[in-house]
């Protein structure tokens, strides 16, 4: 069956095949990891894990890899200001090497509690910092640059396409500029090596043919997708808000010195909307998974709820719309668990709803619809068999790990029910202290939990 995709650089639904035989290469833009992650950020490493997880139901073998930003990315987009991993530091009191590793290892476990598929490759900007000067060598060998005196920058007058994919008005830029530039030759151009300032030392610096210094925010992914997908490669993801500077950016560079637009297909997650206005860090309002946990709610309700909204529609979160997830994921996990106890574990697939879901899925990860076909085979005349090989195969897309769960005996009183659950809670959010507290505070009051394969148990004490 044939997937489609809705590609940004050609604005319409195309048909998907890949480049390799071997392998799908899919690049997402990682996190900036100068604070905490929002569910914001979040929804957008759902979609490119629903997409991950659509293509490999379809056969595909998939070459996945996240950066992690650590260096570089400054608090303006348009190379003003100072680097957030520094901004970071000031604000905490930490080195920016250790807020650096502090939320990287923060983002990495909402991952897992969002039950995301781990890409075959994270790879730090800080570690590849030779490739980042090759890539900057290589486009000035092309003519592409020029040097002021705070480093070495793109001239994007040389391209006639530049801004292609956020179809940029470039002319009414120039003609509208209201900011000061410095010594920037035209607005739109952008900095691929920065120098150190000579009355200050940063705590993240590196010798450079151009002075001591550190890359530009957008080198980064020009460079680490290049060695790990090669210079062409099939699908490249982010936020919406990347179309306009972040990826324009990438495409110049790539274009600049491989000649390709780096990627096949450029593909966008949209915002979530809280109230009226998109969710930021910079706004300092923002919602961490760690926020949803600590209100009593399952990080998988969350990942329901996100496959509520296409991901090219802006999704309004709201406490009563996660609530309604959360009533859903405890009905259909119950579901599944009366269906794997009928005993038969032998079903065969239902080829009616497995090509439905299939259909959905491959029309630009239709999720909503996708879900709805899911609710529709519950309510067949489909045996139970059928009906929980049937879930298994769309569990596969939707990650609820359905496989894994097992509820707990309806003869366990209220009381030690609730603190299983916030045990559970507490280890989705790697809280160990916390849920080893919880087991003890269950054992007390006479019961034991255990974790297994096939979920959590509890049973009266012996």
């Amino acid at each position: 069956m044939d997937i489609f995709l809705y590609d940004n650089w050609e604005r319409q639904l195309r048909p998907f095949s890949p480049i390799r035989q071997e392998w799908v290469g899919l690049y997402c833009c990682g996190p900036t990891v100068y604070d905490y992650a929002h569910i914001g950020n979040l929804r957008t490493y759902l979609f490119e894990d629903l997409l991950r997880r659509t293509l490999e139901l379809n056969g595909h073998q998939v070459r996945h890899v996240i950066n992690i930003t650590d260096v570089g990315h400054l608090v303006s987009d348009a190379d003003e200001g100072e680097d957030k991993m520094e901004a970071g530091s000031r604000r905490t009191g930490e080195s920016a090497w250790d807020i650096a590793e502090k939320y990287t290892l923060a983002f990495k476990q909402d991952f897992d509690s969002l039950n995301m598929l781990k890409p075959q490759i994270w790879c730090k900007a800080t570690e590849h910092i030779a490739e980042q000067i090759a890539f900057i060598a290589c486009i000035e060998s092309k003519g592409f640059t020029y040097i002021t005196s705070d480093g070495v920058y793109f001239d994007t007058s040389k391209q006639d396409d530049y801004g292609y994919l956020a179809r940029l008005n470039r002319e009414g830029i120039e003609a509208g500029k209201r900011v000061e530039i410095g010594e920037k030759l035209h607005p739109t151009d952008f900095a691929l090596w920065k120098l150190s300032p000579e009355d200050s030392q940063r705590q993240m610096e590196w010798d450079s043919p151009w002075g001591r210094g550190f890359p530009g925010w957008h080198i980064e992914c020009s460079a680490m997708s290049a060695k790990y997908l090669e210079p062409w490669f099939d699908i490249h993801c982010g936020g919406e808000d990347h179309m306009a500077i972040h990826h324009s950016n990438e495409i110049a560079q790539n274009q600049a010195c491989h000649g390709t637009r780096l990627a096949n297909f450029w593909m966008h997650g949209y915002f979530l909307q809280i109230d009226a206005g998109k969710m930021s860090k910079s706004s300092g309002d923002f919602l961490r998974l760690q926020t949803l946990i600590e209100q009593g709610f399952d990080p998988l309700a969350y990942r329901l709820l996100c496959m509520s909204a296409h991901y090219r529609s802006q999704l309004t979160f709201s406490w009563d719309a996660l609530k309604s997830a959360q009533t859903a994921l405890a009905r259909l996990r119950e579901t599944y668990l009366r269906l794997k106890d009928s005993g038969m574990d032998d079903g065969v697939i239902s080829e009616e709803f497995s090509d439905k879901f299939l259909s959905e899925v491959n029309q630009d990860l239709n999720l909503p619809k996708a879900v709805a076909v899911m609710w529709e085979m519950l309510k067949s005349e489909l045996s139970d068999a059928g009906k929980k090989a049937t879930l298994d195969y769309f569990d596969r897309v939707l990650g609820l790990n359905l496989a894994q769960w097992v509820a707990i005996k309806s003869d366990i009183p209220e009381e030690i029910l609730q603190l299983v659950e916030q045990r559970r809670l507490s280890r989705a959010s790697k809280d160990w202290a916390g849920s080893d507290r919880l087991r003890n505070e269950i054992k007390a009051l006479g019961y034991e939990v255990e974790d297994t394969a096939d979920g959590i148990k509890v049973k009266p004490a012996a």
